[in-house]
């Protein structure tokens, strides 16, 4: 399984960016999928979730009203639109899959694949 997220970029403050994360490979029983961020001297924090074959979702309370986040299963590709970007938007943000899906997770730990982040940087 290969996550490959992609879409990051510098945007002013107040801005939109639609991140997307493609994944390829198969993944047993299915999975939800995530996406986090790291902001540089920071732990990986928390954005959004969805499941894949619900499409419920769930999002930290920093992004709530902002973004949304969302997935086309013909495609495999699950996006994160961001919208009223913030400069403590600023981040690496990663996609992962969790292969557990009866809860939608919030915990790094929790996912099983991970993609290798894309920066975005929100200036002022």
């Amino acid at each position: 399984v290969q996550l490959q997220a992609f879409g990051g970029g510098l945007v002013q403050a107040g801005g939109s960016l639609k991140l997307s994360c493609v994944v390829s490979g198969r993944i047993s029983g299915g999975y939800n999928m995530g996406w986090f961020r790291q902001a540089p001297g920071k732990g990986r924090e928390f954005v959004a979730t969805i499941s894949w074959r619900f499409g419920s979702t769930h999002f930290a309370d920093s992004v709530k009203d902002r973004f949304t986040i969302s997935r086309d299963t013909a495609k495999n590709t699950v996006y994160l639109q961001m919208n009223s970007l913030k400069v403590e938007d600023t981040a690496v943000y990663f996609c992962a899959a969790d292969s557990s899906i009866a809860t939608l997770h919030t915990e790094p730990f929790e996912y099983d694949y991970w993609g290798q982040g894309t920066l975005v940087t929100v200036s002022s």
